[in-house]
C-alpha cells in the first residue's frame, strides 16, 4: 500500500509542475491520512500514477478489461475466470487471482481493484496490495464496464439495461438506474457519469444521484467511453470511428479509426483506440481529432490503459501489449 501512495504523491507533483495540471486545477491528494484523496478531475481521467518507464506478454484467454493501480496493471481474463496483476515496469506476472464467472471490466478505487463478472452478475473487490478477495457483491445482469467517482463504483448492467451504483467502501447497493439498450462503456467526468448504450446508438449522462441529465445520439453501436479532462470520447463499433462530444452533449465531431473500435484511453495528449477487428491501436490527437498513427498489436484488442508512460492493450487472444 505504501508504494502506491508514494507513486500517487509523485504523480501529483508531476502534474502540478506542468500545464496539464494547471489547466485542470488539481489540488494535492491526502496521503497523510492513509487514504487516497485525489480531486474529481484526477479520478475522472484516471491519473493515479507517477510515470513508469518490452512489448508483448502472455496473459490468458479472453483478456479484456484493464486498470492501472499506480504501480501495476490488472487484466481481467474473461475465459479463464481470473485476474492477473502485471508489473508495469517489466511485464512480470505478480499474481493470478480467481474472480467470478467471466470477468470483464476492471477499475481501481485508490486502494482496491474492482472486477465485473459478466456471467456471475456480481462484482469482486480485491485488495490491490495483496490480491486478497475482500468481497463479492451482486449487481444487475451481465455487468460490463466500471467507473469510480471518488467514493462509489458505477457498473453498466449490459443484460438488463441499467446502471448500478455501489459504495466503494463496503459494497452497499446505493441505487439502480435506467439506461438505454445494452449499456457498456462508462466514465466519470469529475461530476457526472456517462454511459454508452450499445444498441440504442446513444450516450447517456447521469447525475451523481442517477437522474438522467441527457441522452445523445452518437453513431452506430457505441462501445467505450473516456473523458479527456474537457470532452467525452466514444468508440463507435459499426462506424469504425470515435466521436467527441461536449459535456453539454453537443456533438463536436466524428473521426475514423480502424475496424470495430472498442476500448480507449487518454494519455494527457492523445486518445488511444483498440480496433478489435483490425488488430490494431489508433492514436488520435485529442485536440483536433486527427489520426496520428496506427500500430499493430495482438489479436482482438479490447481493453486499453495508460500507466503514466506507456499504453497497455489487452488482446482477447491472450496477450498484453505495452507501447
Amino acid at each position: 500500500m505504501e508504494r502506491r501512495f508514494i507513486s500517487f504523491c509523485a504523480a501529483v507533483a508531476y502534474f502540478l509542475s506542468g500545464s496539464f495540471a494547471s489547466s485542470q486545477n488539481m489540488p494535492l491528494g491526502n496521503p497523510d491520512t492513509g487514504a487516497v484523496s485525489p480531486n474529481p478531475n484526477q479520478i475522472a481521467i484516471l491519473h493515479w500514477y507517477a510515470a513508469n518507464q518490452v512489448t508483448q506478454f502472455t496473459t490468458a484467454a479472453g483478456s479484456s478489461g484493464l486498470a492501472f493501480d499506480g504501480a501495476n496493471i490488472w487484466v481481467a481474463n474473461y475465459s479463464a475466470n481470473n485476474v492477473m496483476e502485471i508489473n508495469a515496469s517489466d511485464g512480470a506476472l505478480i499474481r493470478t487471482v480467481t474472480a467470478g464467472i467471466n470477468p470483464f471490466g476492471v477499475a481501481f478505487d485508490g486502494a482496491n481493484i474492482w472486477v465485473s463478472n459478466f456471467h456471475g452478475n456480481s462484482l469482486t473487490k480485491l485488495q490491490a496490495s495483496t490480491g486478497s478477495v475482500l468481497g463479492t457483491f451482486p449487481v444487475g445482469a451481465n455487468p460490463a464496464n466500471l467507473a469510480f467517482d471518488g467514493a462509489n463504483i458505477w457498473v453498466s448492467d449490459f443484460g438488463n439495461n441499467t446502471v448500478t451504483k455501489i459504495s466503494a467502501r463496503d459494497g452497499a447497493l446505493l441505487g439502480t438506474f435506467a439506461a438505454g439498450n445494452n449499456p457498456n462503456g462508462i466514465a466519470f467526468d469529475g461530476t457526472n457519469i456517462w454511459v454508452a448504450n450499445e444498441f440504442s446508438d446513444t450516450v447517456m449522462k447521469l447525475s451523481p444521484g442517477g437522474a438522467i441529465l441527457g441522452q445523445f445520439n452518437v453513431g452506430q453501436q457505441p462501445w467505450g467511453v473516456v473523458f479527456d479532462g474537457k470532452h467525452i470520447w466514444v468508440t463507435l463499433q459499426n462506424s469504425n470511428a470515435v466521436c467527441e462530444i461536449a459535456l453539454d452533449g453537443a456533438f463536436l465531431g466524428i473521426f475514423p479509426v480502424g475496424e470495430g473500435p472498442r476500448g480507449l484511453a487518454f494519455d494527457g495528449t492523445y486518445i488511444w483506440v483498440a480496433n478489435n477487428v483490425s488488430g490494431t491501436v489508433t492514436r488520435v490527437n485529442a485536440g483536433d481529432g486527427t489520426q496520428q498513427r496506427t500500430f499493430p498489436v495482438g489479436g482482438l484488442p479490447q481493453g486499453v490503459a495508460f500507466d503514466g508512460a506507456s499504453i497497455w492493450v489487452a488482446n482477447q487472444t491472450g496477450t498484453l501489449n505495452k507501447m
